[in-house]
C-alpha cells in the first residue's frame, strides 16, 4: 500500500500566492500558455471537478475546450474551492476504488495524484507568471515526478502535457518533473510594461 495523497501543502501554496496577486498581472503570461486569468479559471473548476472525484458523486465530464470566464469571485472562491478539495481527498474512502474526473475513470489513488500534480504545476505556473517564490514540498515533488515521467515524452501527451523539456539528469527533482510535463524550468514572465 502506497501512502495516501495529501493535497494540502499544494492547496496552501496556491492559496498563498492569491495573497499578492494584483488585479493587473491577470492578462499575464504563464508558462502554460494561458494569461494568469485563465489560469485561476481553471483552477477554480478542476478543484471542483477533483472534489466530485474524492466524493465519487457523479463526474461532469470533460474539460471544455476553452477555459470559462474567470468568475469575479474568485479570490473568495478559490480559496473555498481548495478547502473543499483538500476535506474531500481526506476522507476515509477518497482513494480507495474507482472514480471519474474530467470524463476519464481510473482508480481514485491515481486521481489523487493527477490532482496533487495540477496543484503542484499549476501553482508553479502561477508564482512565475506573478513573479513570486515557489517551493513544493518534497514529497509533492517525488509524486509529481514519478507521474511526469511516466507521461513525459518528446511528443508531449495531448491533453495532459506538452512535448518535454530537455533537462539535465542531474537537475533537482522538481526541476526534471517540469521538463517532464513541457515546461522550461528557467521561464521566467516578461517585464511588465510601464504606461
Amino acid at each position: 500500500m502506497t501512502d495516501l495523497v495529501d493535497l494540502e501543502p499544494a492547496a496552501a501554496r496556491i492559496t498563498t500566492l492569491l495573497r499578492d496577486l494584483r488585479d493587473d498581472r491577470l492578462e499575464a503570461p504563464t508558462p502554460a500558455d494561458i494569461p494568469v486569468a485563465d489560469l485561476l479559471a481553471h483552477l477554480v473548476m478542476l478543484s471542483e471537478a477533483f472534489r466530485v472525484a474524492a466524493t465519487k458523486d457523479a463526474d461532469v465530464g470533460p474539460p471544455p475546450d476553452e477555459p470559462p470566464a474567470l468568475d469575479p469571485r474568485w479570490r473568495a472562491l478559490l480559496p473555498q474551492r481548495l478547502e473543499q478539495l483538500v476535506a474531500a481527498w481526506r476522507q476515509p474512502d477518497a482513494q480507495e476504488g474507482e472514480t471519474s474526473a474530467g470524463g476519464l475513470r481510473m482508480p481514485a489513488a491515481e486521481a489523487a495524484v493527477v490532482a496533487l500534480d495540477e496543484l503542484v504545476l499549476h501553482g508553479w505556473d502561477l508564482a512565475r507568471a506573478t513573479g513570486q517564490p515557489y517551493e513544493p514540498d518534497p514529497r509533492d515533488v517525488a509524486t509529481v515526478l514519478g507521474f511526469t515521467e511516466s507521461f513525459g515524452s518528446p511528443e508531449g501527451t495531448p491533453g495532459l502535457f506538452g512535448p518535454a523539456v530537455p533537462v539535465p539528469d542531474d537537475a533537482p527533482a522538481f526541476d526534471r518533473a517540469l521538463g517532464f510535463s513541457g515546461r522550461d524550468p528557467a521561464w521566467r514572465a516578461p517585464a511588465p510594461t510601464g504606461r
